[in-house]
């Protein structure tokens, strides 16, 4: 009996599968009680260039982590202008886990996120400096280091640098020697960014 259950809910579907698709359809699939339909209309986006501000504004509120997955997958295969803005934009959101999931979809995209680098890197708010940093941790762009080396020489949040360290004894090189110095200059009184700043100088004087 529960074979037939199955095949019953296969064949429905599959009959859902089968409406049309147009972007406009596929708009409307996002917010269909169904959680199906609302995964495959968000998979189906990614053919709807102007898809990524209703494809964010679900997934501030999509309560099913299949759904949440596949939004993000279509965004960052969008990766226009558009869909980069949406997702900075989630940055700044109070829901930390859609944060994380961001500063993950955004680490796929080294050559789009790289224009807008220096911009989040100087965002008035450090959370949103500090997940930019957090971005950077497997962004695979040549400037990684470079920006690293921006935020501990120039920004005054002690928590931005301690992330930005923390990254740099991991990716730094020699050209991030003396900036580590002036860093512990800069915070001298602050024991992590000592610590952190000395482990980085020890790695990168080992290499």
């Amino acid at each position: 009996m529960a074979f037939v259950k199955n095949k019953v809910s296969e064949t429905i579907q599959e009959d859902e599968r089968k409406q049309d698709r147009n972007c406009a359809d596929l708009l409307v699939g996002l917010s269909d009680a169904n959680a199906t339909t609302r995964r495959w209309a968000a998979r189906d986006l990614v053919d709807c260039p102007e898809s990524a501000a209703a494809l964010v504004e679900r997934l501030k509120i999509e309560p099913e982590p299949s759904v949440r997955e596949v939004i993000l997958t279509t965004l960052t295969r969008l990766g226009d202008p558009s869909a980069i803005q949406a997702l900075v934009d989630c940055l700044r959101s109070e829901d930390a886990a859609l944060r994380n999931e961001v500063v993950e979809a955004m680490k796929q995209l080294p050559d789009e996120v790289a224009p807008i680098m220096h911009a989040l890197l100087n965002d008035a708010d450090p959370d949103v400096r500090i997940f930019t940093v957090n971005v950077l941790e497997s962004l695979c762009h040549p400037d990684v280091e470079a920006w690293l080396i921006e935020v501990i020489e120039n920004d005054a949040h002690v928590n931005v640098c301690a992330t930005a360290v923390d990254l740099l004894g991991e990716v730094g090189t020699p050209a991030a020697a003396s900036a580590l110095v002036r860093l512990k200059a800069r915070f001298g009184e602050d024991p992590y960014i000592q610590f952190a700043a000395d482990l980085a100088l020890k790695r990168i004087n080992e290499d």
